[in-house]
């Protein structure tokens, strides 16, 4: 079976607490809760935002939400008040790993 897209399956919200970036990724379908479980790791998400070279990432699962929540240190370019980037949140960081291809669930 090919790729898909995390989209088409899930989707995200992200905030912020100084350099801390937090994303919530929640299955669209309660059915693709095992699935986004099994292949959202991580290692995978540290993959993804590794362009930004961020700091530890950890992972929280929500099985009652059918959701996932990452905490990912350093990940803001020093936080909203030191980040000359356009956006100092990490917003659009969530519509990256929205991107990601992982393997279809079975």
């Amino acid at each position: 079976m090919s790729d898909v897209l995390l989209c088409d399956y899930a989707h995200a919200r992200a905030g912020d607490k100084g350099n801390i970036l937090s994303v919530a990724v929640f299955a669209y379908d309660p059915e693709h809760y095992a699935w986004l479980a099994r292949e959202l790791t991580v290692e995978r998400v540290a993959g993804c935002l590794a362009h930004r070279r961020i700091g530890t990432v950890r992972r929280f699962e929500l099985p009652n939400l059918s959701g996932l929540n990452f905490v990912v240190e350093n990940a803001l370019e020093g936080g909203v008040n030191a980040s000359p980037g356009i956006d100092r949140h990490g917003k659009s960081l969530s519509y990256a790993l929205l991107d990601l291809r992982l393997p279809a669930p079975s």
